[in-house]
């Protein structure tokens, strides 16, 4: 009963992952899941992403994560899910993709 009132970095942290990690897991989750609506937003701390590899390494994983989560749960609402539509998101997180590389 407790765990669903913890956030996702103290889930995280009860579970071993480092500090840095949670931390940059927990951004970029919410990060992903606001991509995958039409006014997204993002929360990055630049300096820490660029300077702590655990971070970016949490960061990453919480965007690619919950972004593909949020985009699922949109899909199974709506039943989008043709090829074209497919293919149209491959196309546009390849975009993302390199818009956001390093």
């Amino acid at each position: 009963m407790l765990s669903a009132c913890q956030t996702t970095r103290e889930r995280l942290l009860a579970e071993g992952y480092p500090a840095p990690f949670a931390s940059g897991f927990e951004d970029g989750c919410g990060s992903g899941r606001h991509a995958a609506q039409a006014l997204g937003e993002f929360r990055k701390n630049v300096p820490v992403y660029l300077s702590d590899r655990q971070y970016a390494t949490g960061w990453d994983d919480g965007f690619r994560q919950c972004q593909a989560s949020a985009i699922a749960d949109f899909q199974r609402h709506v039943g989008i899910d043709s090829k074209e539509d497919r293919d149209w998101r491959h196309a546009k997180d390849q975009g993302w993709g390199k818009a956001l590389g390093r």
